[in-house]
């Protein structure tokens, strides 16, 4: 069963061909994506990829959670699913006026 895992603090420049090069010395990549910001179209410095198997993944986060690259200490674990109350960043202020907390 594969298994998704969440890859923080990249560098800037990493692409998604990147991402899964880096990957694929632990196994099968199925998909890696790098997160990109809507507005500027540049990275957010973080991003997920999907391994074919759970051994797989674990032999990943083993070897790349923690490891320099660019510069940067990577941080690899499991991807935790979204949850219900996840506004994509809004952190639950929406709406529009100056509302004083």
């Amino acid at each position: 069963m594969a298994k998704k895992l969440y890859v923080g603090n990249l560098d800037y420049g990493v692409t998604d061909s990147d991402l899964t090069k880096m990957f694929e010395a632990f196994g099968t990549v199925q998909s890696a994506q790098v997160i990109m910001d809507r507005e500027t179209g540049r990275s957010k410095g973080f991003g997920f990829v999907e391994m074919q198997s759970d051994e797989e993944a674990k032999a990943a986060i083993a070897g790349l959670n923690g490891k320099d690259s660019g510069g940067r200490q990577l941080t690899v674990n499991e991807a935790r699913p979204k949850t219900e109350g996840d506004r994509g960043g809004s952190r639950g202020r929406g709406g529009y006026g100056g509302g004083r907390y």
